[in-house]
């Protein structure tokens, strides 16, 4: 395997640009190349970025790619993986990385078969924020973790996504399309989930999209768009988790979590890094250990509107990893866990019933600062 990974890209729609735009943050791969079910979104993109526009097959075909990242919608994950592993890539997929547990076994297999990789977004926990909360938790800052919550409300993509359809369909809902983020921290700081309830609501079984270009289209929704739902962890740790895409307005922290020793307040998991902050007992501190993480620092947006935005962090890691032979952090095992994790809240939100869950992973290594600056161009 070459020290430069080469990297290619199926799926030039909103989210390509993220990752075209900060792959050269990163060091050991290189975007070479995109492709489109449109022809023309392919040329577009590789014009803007000096891309390679390739078609579907030509991409699966290229001898300069060696990994290639899946970015069409949710609904497609499964079958270009599929496709991207039988052409003897390594795949690293948007989330969520597939709709089912039985499909991602079923890409599981085919990529142990061939001797290939699998990752997968989001990418977003090994942001500094999200890395120092998982520190203080790692060196008993708190405690064990007992409970916690985690709140992702909002008023839904049809205010500002340009075609949100997908969004309201089977394979979207704000569990599917922003539970992946909060899921995922949550076991890369707690550990493995036993088993989940929920309840689920459709409040509006049409959506008026307000967005431009299609301002005053209708949408039919077709899947619950709003969710409560009960996480109970490996270790003991009971967390609930409310994600609903039917509220204008809140008072909710994005996540806390709640030890025997203090209590952590963490940002938003969507972003990689945001304010943290920690009580010991019942008193907030300010006695954090120092932490210059490279994935911490403002690089987008100015003043109070800038964002600290790695995503492509997730590929850089495996493509070192694949260098280096070690194991990725964003792995099969995760996602497939957190697919699990998600399905089976949509399933108990139908009928009401608990689910035990099958597969279960092990917490992805932490990203020190050290860790992260070797991924750093």
């Amino acid at each position: 395997m070459p020290e430069q990974i080469g990297v290619g890209i199926i799926g030039c729609g909103n989210i390509s640009a993220a990752y075209m735009r900060l792959a050269p943050l990163f060091r050991g791969f290189e975007i070479r190349a995109c492709a489109d079910i449109s022809e023309e979104a392919a040329k577009a993109r590789a014009e803007e970025f000096g891309l390679r526009p390739e078609t579907v097959d030509g991409l699966l075909a290229a001898d300069d790619i060696d990994i290639i990242v899946n970015l069409t919608i949710p609904a497609a994950h499964f079958e270009v993986s599929e496709r991207i592993l039988n052409a003897g890539k390594h795949v690293y997929s948007e989330k969520p990385f597939v709709l089912s547990v039985e499909e991602g076994h079923g890409l599981a297999d085919l990529a142990r078969s061939r001797g290939l990789r699998i990752g997968s977004a989001p990418d977003t926990f090994l942001g500094g924020s999200h890395q120092l909360a998982r520190h203080l938790i790692d060196s008993g800052a708190i405690g064990k973790v007992t409970s916690g919550t985690c709140h992702v409300l909002s008023h839904g993509m049809e205010d500002w996504h340009p075609n949100p359809d997908f969004f309201f369909k089977p394979g979207g809902g704000p569990v599917l399309d922003i539970g992946p983020y909060y899921i995922t921290n949550l076991v890369q700081l707690i550990g493995p989930v036993k088993r989940v309830a929920a309840m689920s609501a459709t409040p509006s079984p049409e959506r008026t999209i307000t967005s431009q270009p299609r301002h005053g289209e209708k949408i039919t929704v077709e899947t619950p768009t709003t969710f409560q739902a009960l996480l109970e962890f490996e270790s003991g740790a009971v967390v609930t988790l409310g994600a609903s895409w039917d509220v204008w307005r809140h008072g909710h922290a994005p996540m806390e979590l709640y030890g025997e020793d203090g209590s952590l307040f963490l940002p938003d998991p969507n972003f990689f890094s945001g304010a943290l902050q920690m009580t010991r007992k019942s008193e907030f501190t300010n006695d954090l250990p120092a932490w210059e993480h490279p994935m911490s620092i403002v690089n987008e947006g100015d003043g109070d509107n800038g964002v600290a935005n790695y995503r492509a962090s997730g590929l850089a890691d495996m493509a070192q990893a694949i260098t280096e032979e070690r194991p990725h952090r964003c792995s099969l095992e995760l996602a497939l866990h957190v697919v699990e994790i998600m399905t089976a809240i949509l399933q108990s939100g139908e009928d009401g019933r608990f689910r035990a869950l099958e597969t279960r992973c092990e917490r992805p290594d932490a990203l020190s600062p050290a860790d992260a600056a070797a991924l750093m161009a």
